[in-house]
């Protein structure tokens, strides 16, 4: 699994409490998290994504199963540029039949969107199958 946008920790955390034992592979500008959110340091990779998730292709290539990219921000120009950026690094990662959930609707080729289960709000959240 991969978290895009460590933030404050919390969604990070609640994947980690949730999910069992699987590795969560995590990507942000800064540590910011909250001292209890605080994900493996061998599994977190600071700085711009656009390098950071590429130094691993290699090793995450096919692999991934579920992606939390939660990159958006209130700066129109800066979602359109990083929901262009995960559309572009986030496919070659994914496992088939794998997820992706963003907070930015993205451009993914051999992708189906999925409908948001009940309570989630339309717009804000969006989920992603990759196919096969």
């Amino acid at each position: 699994m991969i978290e895009l946008g460590l933030g404050l920790g919390r969604t990070f955390d609640h994947l980690r409490r949730n999910l069992g034992d699987r590795a969560i592979y995590v990507f942000d500008r800064v540590n910011a998290a909250y001292p209890e959110c605080q994900p493996d340091p061998a599994l977190l990779f600071l700085g711009e994504i656009e390098e950071t998730l590429p130094a691993l292709h290699q090793s995450l290539a096919g692999k991934v199963v579920l992606a939390n990219s939660d990159l958006g921000s209130f700066d129109r120009e800066s979602n359109h540029r990083v929901a262009d950026m995960s559309g572009r690094l986030l496919p070659s990662v994914m496992a088939p039949g794998g997820i992706i959930m963003s907070d930015l609707p993205l451009n993914l080729g051999g992708f189906e969107e999925v409908d948001l289960p009940p309570g989630a709000q339309q717009g804000c959240y969006y989920l992603y199958r990759r196919a096969g």
